[in-house]
C-alpha cells in the first residue's frame, strides 16, 4: 500500500517545480515578478466570440451534456478552416474531432493507439505531453533531433533500423514549443514518404499555426502533402490563435482510423466541451479573422522588443520564426550552472521568471524558454533588469560563486 503507483513511477519529478516554488515565495514576499515562464496568452479573445458565448449561455437548452466529438457545426467550421488556410479538404464526419484542447487530444490518442512496450519517436526537446502521453500509456520513447532537417530524417532512419520493437508512431511539432523551429512543405514531404514506407503513424502538433513572423511563409499543414492522411493526424488549438487557452478547445484532423480511435476512447471519458464554448468557437473560426493578424503582429512586436533588449544586455538569442517563445541559450558566463539553477538565479536577482530547458527533455539543457506573454512595457522592464543582472555578474563570474548565489 505504500509503494508508488505504477504509472506515477514512470513520471519524473516536475522540473519546473523548483522555479515555480521560488516564484510563489517571491510573490508572497511582495516582489514584482515578471513571469515569462508560462505559455499563457494575456490578451482577451475576440469580442464577438465572447459575445456569442454569453448569448449561448443564456439559452437554457445549452447546459446539458454535449457531444464528445464536437457539435456538427464546429467540425464543419474546422474543415472549412483547413480548406481556407491550407487548401486541405477533410470530411467533418470522419476526419475531424473536437478535443478538450490539443494536449488532451494528444494524450487520449496516445492511450488509444499504444500497446505496452511500443516504441515511439519523439523530438527532444519537446513539449512534455509529446513524450509523457505515450509514457503514461506504457510505451518507450526514443529521442530524435528536434530540428526539421536532414538530422531528424537520418535519425528516423537509424531508429527504424535499430529499435526493437520497430517504432509505431512519430510526434512532430512545428512551429515548435519550446524551440520555435518552423518546418516547410519539402520537409513534410520527406517525413510523409518515410512514414508511408515504414508504416509509422505521424501525430503532428500544429497548435502555433497562426503565430509566425515571416508573412510570406505561413507554416504549412503536414496534411497538405499528398498521401499524408494515410498515415497522419494533426492537432490544432483555439488557445493561441484566439487567446482562448482556458476555454480548452482543440481539434484532431486527418486519418479516419486515428480519428475513429480517438472518438471511441473519448466517448468513454467525456461528454465534450461545454456547448456554449463550442458555439463560440464556431463564431471564431467562421467569423472575421482580423484578430488573428493583430495577435500575430503583437507577438512580433514583443519578440523584437525582447531580442533588442537582451542583445543590449549582452545576451544573444536567435530570433524565433514562430510560436510565442524565444529559445535562448544560457549566456556563457552562466552555462555551467544548468538551466534550473540559472532560472532560479535570474528569478532571484532580476525578478524575471523563465522556463528551464531541462523541463522539455535532457537535450533542452543549456537553454531557457522565454515567453512573449507580457506587453512591450513589461518586456522592456524585464530586459533592463536582466541587463543589470548580467552587468553585476560580468562575463568572468566564477561558476562556484554563481551556484552559491542561486542556492542561497
Amino acid at each position: 500500500m505504500t509503494e508508488e503507483f505504477h504509472r506515477i513511477r514512470r513520471l519524473p519529478p516536475y522540473v519546473f517545480a523548483e522555479v515555480n516554488k521560488a516564484k510563489a515565495a517571491a510573490r508572497a514576499a511582495g516582489d514584482d515578478i515578471i513571469d515569462l515562464g508560462m505559455g499563457n496568452p494575456d490578451s482577451a479573445p475576440p469580442a464577438h466570440v465572447v459575445q456569442k458565448l454569453i448569448e449561448t449561455v443564456g439559452n437554457p437548452r445549452a447546459h446539458g451534456y454535449s457531444v464528445s466529438r464536437g457539435i456538427p457545426g464546429l467540425r464543419k467550421a474546422m474543415a472549412n478552416y483547413y480548406e481556407r488556410r491550407f487548401n486541405v479538404l477533410v470530411d467533418p464526419e470522419t476526419e475531424v474531432i473536437a478535443t478538450l484542447g490539443s494536449k488532451e487530444g494528444l494524450a487520449n490518442l496516445s492511450a488509444a493507439i499504444t500497446s505496452p512496450g511500443d516504441t515511439i519517436l519523439v523530438p527532444n526537446p519537446s513539449y512534455p505531453i509529446h513524450q509523457f502521453g505515450f509514457i503514461i500509456a506504457g510505451a518507450s520513447v526514443r529521442s530524435i533531433p528536434a530540428t526539421p532537417d536532414e538530422d531528424m530524417l537520418r535519425a528516423l532512419e537509424r531508429a527504424v533500423r535499430h529499435s526493437v520493437p520497430k517504432p509505431t508512431a512519430l510526434i512532430v511539432n512545428f512551429p515548435s514549443n519550446p524551440t520555435a523551429f518552423v518546418a516547410n512543405l519539402d520537409f513534410y514531404r520527406e517525413l510523409v514518404a518515410f512514414a508511408r514506407r515504414e508504416e509509422i503513424w505521424i501525430l503532428s502538433d500544429l497548435a502555433y499555426a497562426e503565430i509566425y513572423f515571416n508573412e510570406n511563409e505561413p507554416p504549412p499543414s503536414l496534411l497538405a502533402v499528398p498521401g499524408a492522411k494515410d498515415v497522419a493526424v494533426e492537432f490544432t488549438s483555439m488557445s493561441k490563435t484566439y487567446s482562448m487557452a482556458g476555454w480548452r478547445m482543440g481539434f484532431a484532423v486527418g486519418n479516419p482510423r486515428l480519428i475513429q480511435a480517438l472518438t471511441r476512447i473519448k466517448s468513454y471519458l467525456d461528454y465534450g466541451a461545454f456547448t456554449p464554448i463550442q458555439v463560440a468557437s464556431v463564431a471564431a473560426l467562421n467569423g472575421p479573422q482580423d484578430y488573428v493578424s493583430e495577435i500575430r503582429a503583437m507577438y512580433k512586436d514583443r519578440r523584437d522588443v525582447l531580442l533588442r533588449g537582451l542583445q543590449s544586455a549582452g545576451w544573444d538569442v536567435p530570433a524565433p520564426a514562430g510560436s510565442m517563445f524565444a529559445w535562448a541559450p544560457i549566456p556563457p558566463a552562466f552555462a555551467e550552472m544548468g538551466s534550473v539553477a540559472f532560472s532560479k538565479l535570474l528569478l532571484k536577482e532580476a525578478g524575471v521568471a523563465v522556463a528551464p530547458g531541462l523541463g522539455f527533455g535532457e537535450y533542452g539543457e543549456g537553454f531557457v524558454r522565454i515567453g512573449l506573454v507580457e506587453n512591450t512595457q513589461r518586456l522592456r522592464q524585464a530586459t533592463r533588469a536582466i541587463k543589470g543582472f548580467m552587468s553585476r555578474h560580468g562575463a568572468g563570474a566564477g561558476t562556484a560563486d554563481l551556484l552559491g548565489a542561486a542556492s542561497s
